[in-house]
């Protein structure tokens, strides 16, 4: 299956985390949304495949995408996932929509790959997509 993903990650107090090129970076506590997308047909490229991999606690698993140096730290737990199979890359549609929500961003992370800010946003409090689109 081909989609869309969103990540929702508390981290649990302030933390400085190095994010590979990017460099050492000051993460608040909250809540963080992640956008990315998975358009494979086969193997680690499914939409599925790469959502596994991003839970998983393996210790051999490669740190390869700027995620993956945030979701290593013992401050940050998935709280939810949201699955958008479709045949069209929407990633950069939706980090853009819950730009307009959020209360900060990431600047760069997750998205060397397009012209979007960031596709990591944090809110200091959230409860789940229905507040994004939501009049502030």
């Amino acid at each position: 299956m081909k989609g869309t993903y969103i990540l929702v990650i508390y981290l649990r107090e302030n933390s400085k985390l190095k994010i590979g090129s990017l460099g050492e970076l000051e993460f608040n506590k909250g809540y963080y949304l992640y956008t990315g997308s998975a358009m494979g047909n086969t193997g680690s490229t499914t939409l599925e495949n790469r959502v596994k991999r991003h839970i998983s606690e393996s210790k051999e698993k490669r740190i390869f995408w700027h995620i993956d140096y945030l979701l290593t730290s013992q401050n940050c737990i998935i709280i939810s996932i949201y699955l958008i199979p479709s045949l069209n890359r929407l990633e950069c549609i939706i980090a853009n929509e819950i730009s307009e929500a959020s209360d900060n961003c990431i600047k760069d992370f997750g998205s060397s790959d397009c012209k979007c800010l960031s596709h990591l946003y944090y809110f200091q409090n959230f409860r789940d997509l229905k507040q994004i689109g939501e009049p502030a």
